[in-house]
């Protein structure tokens, strides 16, 4: 059984949704409606109406006989922003090693300034102090 997720939208070639779409726009004129159209030319090819309806759409989209952002832009867009949220992820990661590693070196030094002092032989009973930066 199919799932509406593995539905395929590829099933018919570009030639075929062009060829569609043309017959659509030559031949709505003949038709009461362009939905007539599409209905009478999606039975002949095979496809719903709303699925013919939608490739006549995004053809006048991409055209620019319709508004809208063209098919070309909007995949150029969606690579931008998946492109966007992969270098925020990398910069976040980045950034907390970045502060992973000052707490690091800051705990090395203090680490290095208590042996200097312990091997200094402080009996003085001075208090021990962080030394300042």
């Amino acid at each position: 059984g199919w799932s509406i997720m593995s539905k395929t939208t590829n099933k018919f070639s570009p030639e075929v949704r062009e060829r569609a779409v043309r017959l659509v726009l030559d031949n709505e004129a003949q038709h009461p409606s362009r939905w007539q159209a599409v209905m009478s030319i999606a039975v002949k090819i095979g496809c719903t109406p709303q699925t013919l309806n939608d490739w006549v759409k995004k053809a006048e989209v991409d055209s620019g006989r319709r508004a809208g952002i063209p098919t070309e832009m909007s995949e150029r867009m969606k690579a931008l922003e998946r492109e966007n949220r992969e270098l925020r992820q990398a910069n976040d990661i980045l950034r907390k090693a970045s502060a992973y590693f000052a707490m690091i070196e800051g705990s090395a030094a203090l680490l290095q300034h208590c042996l200097r002092c312990s091997t200094a032989g402080r009996s003085d009973g001075q208090v021990h102090r962080r030394p300042s930066r």
